[in-house]
């Protein structure tokens, strides 16, 4: 039996309300036009200004929300919608790219270095670390091989 259950009951008014919200002095409130390699009305992708890999990409909800638990559903259908569109772009400019790892930072515990939702993007091509096998679970030294 699962140990909880979600009761859909969204207040579509409270998003109305909070949709256009833009965190002053935020950095990615900042970016110039050029950075954008994508948007759509609730999210915009640029590639990272520091990549762990070429073409790493992130996707940012254009409303200030500090993680990804704070996003509404459809600014994360939005940011998904986004990550297909890149995830072909990536592979049609780098014929080597033969995975990803997709993820997000949720607290600074968790190594979120910018207090605003955005989802990485990272392109992997073979032989472009030793181990990848265990993936995200690598962010914990000793845990990626199991």
């Amino acid at each position: 039996m699962p140990t909880f259950s979600i009761v859909e009951n969204v207040d579509f008014r409270e998003i109305r309300e909070r949709i256009n919200f833009r965190q002053s002095g935020c950095i990615f409130r900042e970016i110039p036009e050029e950075r954008i390699v994508g948007y759509n009305a609730l999210a915009f992708a640029m590639y990272d200004k520091h990549p762990v890999t070429d073409l790493h990409a992130l996707v940012i909800s254009k409303r200030h929300a500090a993680t990804f638990f704070d996003l509404f559903e459809p600014e994360r259908r939005a940011i998904n919608q986004l990550l297909d569109k890149l995830r072909v772009d990536i592979l049609n400019k780098d014929a080597l790219v033969s995975g990803f790892n997709i993820g997000m930072n949720s607290g600074s515990v968790a190594g979120q270095t910018v207090d605003h939702a955005h989802v990485h993007l990272i392109p992997r091509r073979g032989g472009d670390v030793q181990e990848p096998r265990g993936g995200v679970r690598g962010v914990i030294p000793g845990k990626a091989i199991y």
